[in-house]
């Protein structure tokens, strides 16, 4: 090859020479990763089949042992009880192993984002979608106090109550679409009892700062408040006692009322949005931001307090470390959160009341607006979804205290 001739131009064709010795470099980088690429994809394919050949067995066996139990000899029904604890196990081990491999859409993913793989790969990942999600609850939390608050005390114009009602419609979509990928990825909200011994190295805790009042929160994968919405703020069921060192099936997870009342809120918010100025809305706007303040306000509360309890949970084994904060009362938070209870119960009877005066202003023969009435329905399945769950979980922790202080 002849030497570069001097000036600009030898500059130019030197630097090309050293970009073509990288470029045979990244294609063969490439070739390797599209050929491990290709082994991970059969890897995956096989632990899949695996695993789903695995639980069908395991169903299977779960139910010979449900039939024979009643006849099996005194003797043989402790082996039959380690047996049925280790299924459960089990199941929950396949549950974390399958938070790792790709898996098909549900009907709500399939419908927004259609058939693309949303399986987080990696712990860090996973770690930084969970903290993602986490901070955008946190940061849509004050924005909605701030808004709900200037609508409430300084403006009184519908342009603002507009853009308010939008920002909850908005918050709401990308929420329910935010929970699906996390739900593919591992996340829970409810789990009975602590992970289970032996299922695979856990995930590290991230380090934590200290808070005033004893309360924790993490620096990395930050555990913030739940959504404060005016709409909704439930809780989601969880039913098992806790320290008994099995982790139950894994439940379906995030299914009923935890992932509906989401689809109930984006519903009022929209007809919320749609509803014309006039005087059935003028009677109904102050009471409903303010409603919408106090519900934010606890919602801070929940987050301040829940992350410091979930922190200290998963160090002790309690809790998952995919575990998400709530927005409402789960047997988890038994000891050190009741004191949220009466903040909780008195919005679920404000989601009551919100839903009565609704009725009652469409009695009035000056409603004409449509938007009354299908406000008022979503106001009272809230507070019953939300009422009802919230008293399930108080009702079971005390039946397993009062049935564990019988047994002692």
């Amino acid at each position: 090859m002849h030497p570069p001739p001097p000036g600009p131009l030898g500059d130019c064709l030197r630097d090309w020479e050293e970009l073509q010795q990288d470029f045979h470099g990244i294609q063969e980088t490439h070739r390797l990763y599209r050929l491990k690429l290709e082994e991970l994809t059969k890897l995956q394919n096989s632990c899949t089949s695996s695993i789903t050949r695995q639980k069908k067995r395991l169903q299977e066996l779960a139910l010979v042992l449900r039939k024979c139990k009643p006849s099996l000899p005194s003797e043989a029904e402790e082996a039959a009880r380690e047996l049925e604890n280790q299924i459960k196990e089990r199941q929950g081990l396949f549950f974390d192993m399958e938070a790792y491999l790709p898996k098909k859409n549900g009907l709500y993913l399939s419908l927004v984002l259609g058939n693309v793989n949303v399986t987080l790969l990696s712990k860090q990942a996973k770690f930084a979608y969970k903290d993602e999600y986490e901070k955008f609850k946190l940061y849509l939390t004050i924005i909605l106090i701030l808004i709900s608050f200037t609508c409430r005390f300084l403006l009184n114009s519908r342009v603002t109550d507009a853009a308010f009602n939008f920002l909850l419609v908005w918050y709401y979509c990308t929420l329910t679409i935010r929970e699906s990928i996390l739900i593919n990825n591992g996340s829970r909200w409810a789990r009975a009892g602590p992970r289970p011994q032996g299922g695979g190295a856990p995930l590290e805790l991230p380090c934590k700062v200290g808070g005033s009042g004893g309360a924790m929160a993490e620096k990395q994968g930050v555990l913030a408040p739940s959504h404060c919405s005016p709409a909704s703020c439930p809780p989601s069921p969880d039913p098992g006692a806790e320290g008994t060192g099995v982790t139950a099936a894994p439940s379906r997870r995030i299914k009923g009322w935890w992932v509906f009342h989401h689809y109930v809120s984006t519903f009022l918010s929209g007809v919320m949005l749609t509803w014309p100025d006039g005087l059935m809305y003028q009677k109904f706007r102050n009471q409903f931001l303010s409603f919408s303040m106090y519900q934010s306000f606890v919602q801070f509360l929940q987050y301040y307090y829940q992350s410091g309890c979930l922190y200290r949970l998963r160090a002790l084994g309690e809790r998952h470390t995919m575990d998400l904060t709530v927005e409402g009362f789960q047997s988890w938070m038994w000891r050190g959160l009741t004191f949220l209870l009466p903040f909780l119960f008195f919005g679920h009877f404000w989601q009551l009341f919100n839903a009565l005066t609704l009725f009652n202003l469409a009695r009035d023969p000056e409603c004409k607006e449509w938007q009354v009435l299908m406000c008022g329905f979503p106001f009272l399945l809230l507070f019953l979804g939300n009422f009802f769950t919230t008293l399930r979980v108080v009702h079971q922790k005390f039946h397993n205290q009062l049935h564990g202080s019988k047994k002692e």
